[in-house]
């Protein structure tokens, strides 16, 4: 009974083996069957590019459907992702950092005045200039970030505030005194000749010549050429009584005051016009400035409350001070945008299109943003390179066209009506004369 028992066990395992052993090699073949069905009959496989050179031997070239991949022009589908004939280049540039122009009040100097009792100096600062092209010409250009490598030198500004004004033209044989501290004498009239000597401030200088803004000078034997503006008329040491004109030829006093008449409105609305020369003064007295600013759109009264520095401009650095409150009115609506109120920034300056807010400088008042445009505008837009401007310095020209508002607009702003916008706010303005 036993031995009948193991004999149906050892006959279960045998069988059970068998059964294995036939469905292993089934599977085998079944798996096979798959692989060939998918190697040869399924279309939509894709291969890579050694395994579609074993397929292709295989099927004799025969025509298969695989991946493109490899026939895809990557440059011309960055192209068209970018737009038509579009590209973008990035590239350092080492450009000059202008300097700030701090103006302070000066009770004992007449109403209207300017004297620079400190000389700015420009500094250098490396900068990432992002530039677009289309159709391989320039369409933007945008700062992406600067380090400076050289630190700039504020000027600083002392304007009239007493209730006299004044206004005087220095002649040949005056005597002017140095107001600006280290003011340096040099052997020509120009900013980047051999350097004479250095004077101190309240020094007296008598006037042999006048040329572009410096003054051929003899100070105790020693003669040169000083910047006119570093220098006054008036002796810091002695009291000021304001002077009439007079035509008495026994005066010796050469210091004869001739205050200018105020233009009328005629006469000033008659050189505007909308191809007018921006790099010469408007003419406006600084009274006439502070009416056409004064305005029901100015809510915070921050152009009306800084229109002597738009009066300064003219005789500092020979633009329309005009043109510039134009400028600011629009880009600032009036100084109610969101940079002008929190920057102090009216013109929107540094700012660039895809970050207008975070490109945008910061200023400590608004007479800086003022004063800075000016400077940027006559050395970069409204002269040839070459032209001497403001300071002894010499124009750039970098973004020189034409000293108009078209000119200007070609570089200055991507808007293209910009000019026509500008000219409208200056039409506003003059009209209120």
């Amino acid at each position: 009974m036993e031995t009948k028992e193991k004999n149906n066990r050892k006959h279960f395992l045998k069988l059970t083996v068998k059964n294995v052993l036939i469905l292993l090699a089934f599977f085998v073949f079944f798996t096979y069957l798959i692989q060939v069905y998918f190697l040869y009959f399924d279309k939509s496989k894709t291969y890579g590019k050694q395994e579609l050179k074993e397929v292709e031997q295989e099927k004799n070239n025969e025509n298969l459907n695989i991946s493109s991949a490899e026939t895809i022009d990557i440059d011309q589908i960055i192209k068209q992702n970018a737009g038509e004939n579009k590209r973008q280049e990035i590239e350092k540039q080492e450009v000059e950092l202008e300097y700030l122009t701090k103006y302070k009040t000066n009770p004992e100097l007449p109403k209207g005045m300017v004297q620079v009792v400190q000389e700015g100096r420009t500094g250098s600062q490396e900068i990432i200039i992002q530039k677009t092209y289309e159709n391989e010409e320039l369409v933007s250009e945008e700062q992406i970030s600067a380090k400076v490598k050289k630190a700039s030198l504020n000027k600083i500004v002392e304007v009239g505030g007493a209730k006299y004004s004044r206004d005087y033209i220095v002649k040949v044989g005056d005597t002017v005194y140095v107001t600006a501290a280290n003011t340096a004498i040099m052997y020509e009239p120009n900013e980047n000749s051999k350097k004479v000597a250095t004077l101190n401030q309240g020094v007296a200088l008598k006037v042999v010549a006048i040329q572009d803004g410096w003054y051929s000078i003899s100070s105790n034997g020693t003669y040169g050429w000083v910047k006119s503006e570093s220098t006054s008329f008036m002796d810091p040491n002695s009291s000021y009584e304001p002077e009439t004109k007079t035509n008495n030829s026994a005066n010796n006093n050469k210091k004869t005051s001739s205050t200018k008449k105020e233009k009328n409105k005629n006469e000033l609305i008659s050189k505007l016009s909308f191809d007018m020369k921006l790099n010469e003064p408007s003419g406006l007295s600084l009274e006439q400035f502070k009416k056409i600013l004064t305005d029901d759109k100015d809510k915070d009264n921050v152009m009306v409350d800084n229109a002597e520095y738009f009066y300064y401009i003219e005789s500092q650095y020979n633009i329309n001070g005009v043109f510039v409150a134009a400028i600011a009115a629009h880009e600032s609506a009036w100084g109610t945008s969101k940079i002008a109120k929190n920057k102090k920034n009216l013109f929107g300056y540094g700012a660039y299109d895809s970050g207008p807010y975070k490109g945008a400088y910061d200023f400590a008042n608004y007479s800086e943003s003022i004063d800075l445009i000016a400077r940027v505008l006559v050395k970069y837009y409204l002269n040839p390179a070459g032209t001497k401007i403001y300071d002894g310095e010499i124009a750039s020209g970098k973004y020189y066209s034409t000293p108009t508002l078209t000119g200007v607009n070609s570089k200055y702003a991507s808007d293209k009506g910009w000019a026509n916008k500008v000219y409208q706010h200056m039409q506003y303005l003059y009209n209120k004369l």
